[in-house]
């Protein structure tokens, strides 16, 4: 975990009279999906405890034949306060004197907890009403309803993570496959801020070493340094553009592969699309044209995952809803990751196919050679004539070629271009946008440098890029880029 130099900058626009203004209230929120087995509110803040013991009671507090508290009974509110932290109390949950539930609660007391704050998380049934029915009476209590990602973002304002952990914790909620996973726990651990943060403190040494030869001349000589200078800032670039480089494998590996199944009419793109998910997703009918919209589904080939696109079947047409379909179609292949274009083998190839083939050149893809099962009047050397890529013998009606493909892509996406190792990725387009303007910055940096002129403008590009790669890690973020980012989780988290 970090060592809490993350958010040091960033505390400073929230700190009041030597309080972070989060801690000033005590949040509560349904941290679990609703209708499972078990419900859980999540509390924080410094009356957590107190809320939490206004509305629990232990089993001897209780009569389980009436349901009800004992009256004669005094209950001390300060339950918690008193009891060991990383505690799980048995006990039940009222509102007055009836029973609302039996429960288990969880104490974290500050700052070993989750948002550095006293946290209190009750396990009740799962049950909505049940859950909403506790969240209400902590309300009552001087409890306030947390905001979407609350919890997280006072663990990132109290210095327990950084802004790029905080955002490695809803890609961990939202990973599709282990790659996507192992992606988000390295990021939460550390590793794009930690890699990002010796880059930085790279920067400020040699800046430091450039003020210093400015401010006092006479023991400072800058001659002796610009040489390691400049290699130095070079190595900064070539290390961040590396990062640059490895963004849409690291995209990818986070959000899944953007693969187009293209196609003139009636070439079979939809009744692919129906056996990848093995379902009746798309119509399909022998009538061309029957796809103008796109049709976009997740398909999972273990642990790779398939953000796919069916597409309208690319050819002229003077159809203006159809000629729409096939614009989209045209788009989507241009931002496409990977296409699958789909030919049918049983008739040759026409201007349509000499279409699509202009606009695959140069993508990363595969050919399915569909409708094998028919009479073959193409062969696959027709095709490789025109465009270079690996062929595919196929039917969609007798699944001949399915594994194959299934192979194809995996092995495409494990051993060839699309390769992942313990390299640090960047996967978020917030850290490349930040990555690029301190490339900027720093290319700006040796230019000035090269050119002999003065020193004082190589700091100033060299600090841009240092306060740029600040925003990865929240160092530098303000106050509405924080906001904004947060905003975007899910409750409870």
């Amino acid at each position: 975990m970090n060592n809490g130099k993350g958010a040091g900058y960033s505390l400073l626009f929230i700190k009041r009279k030597g309080k972070y203004f989060m801690q000033d209230n005590t949040i509560a929120g349904i941290a679990s999906g609703m209708g499972g087995g078990i419900g859980i509110i999540r509390i924080s803040g410094d009356k957590a405890l107190e809320a939490a013991g206004r509305i629990f009671r232990t089993k001897k507090y209780i009569d389980k034949k009436l349901g009800k508290v004992k009256k004669d009974v005094k209950w001390d509110y300060n339950y918690f306060n008193n009891k060991e932290t990383h505690t799980i109390n048995y006990g039940f949950i009222t509102d007055g004197d009836n029973v609302v539930d039996e429960v288990m609660v969880l104490l974290m007391k500050a700052p070993n907890s989750y948002t550095k704050e006293d946290v209190v998380e009750i396990d009740a049934h799962g049950g909505p009403f049940v859950v909403r029915n506790i969240l209400e009476l902590l309300f009552k209590n001087g409890v306030r309803s947390a905001e979407p990602g609350e919890f997280t973002k006072r663990a990132f304002l109290n210095g327990r993570i950084d802004l790029s952990q905080a955002e490695a914790v809803m890609k961990i909620i939202s990973s599709k496959s282990s790659f996507a996973l192992n992606s988000a726990v390295k990021q939460l651990e550390g590793s794009v801020s930690g890699y990002i943060g010796e880059i930085r403190q790279e920067i400020l040494r040699n800046t430091s070493q450039i003020e210093a030869a400015l401010d006092d001349p006479e023991h400072y000589d800058l001659d002796e340094y610009r040489g390691s200078i400049l290699k130095d800032m070079e190595e900064e670039i070539s290390k961040l553009e590396g990062l640059l480089e490895r963004f849409n494998d690291g995209r990818m590996k986070s959000e899944g592969i953007n693969t187009v199944i293209a196609g003139k009419p009636n070439a079979g793109k939809s009744s692919l699309m129906n056996v990848l998910l093995d379902e009746e997703r798309a119509i399909v009918t022998n009538i061309a044209g029957t796809t103008r919209d796109i049709i976009e589904e997740t398909v999972y080939l273990d642990n790779i995952v398939l953000n796919l696109a069916d597409t309208a079947g690319i050819h002229e047409t003077n159809d203006i809803v159809e000629n729409a379909g096939v614009g989209k179609a045209i788009d989507y292949l241009g931002n496409a990751d990977f296409v699958i274009y789909v030919v049918d083998s049983s008739v040759p190839l026409d201007e349509a196919d000499f279409q699509i083939i202009e606009l695959l050149k140069g993508k990363t893809g595969v050919v399915l050679m569909n409708k094998s099962d028919l009479e073959v009047k193409l062969t696959e050397q027709e095709i490789k004539s025109r465009l270079d890529w690996d062929c595919i013998v196929f039917s969609n009606e007798t699944k001949q070629g399915l594994n194959k493909l299934s192979d194809y892509i995996k092995n495409s996406f494990l051993n060839g271009d699309i390769t992942f190792n313990d390299q640090v990725y960047l996967t978020n387009i917030r850290h490349k946008e930040a990555v690029e303007d301190a490339v900027s910055s720093l290319k700006q940096a040796v230019a000035t440098m090269k050119a002999g002129l003065p020193e004082d403008f190589v700091t100033i590009d060299m600090m841009d890029a240092y306060i740029k790669l600040g925003l990865i890690n929240g160092e530098t973020a303000s106050e509405d880029l924080v906001n904004k980012i947060f905003k975007e989780f899910c409750m409870g988290k």
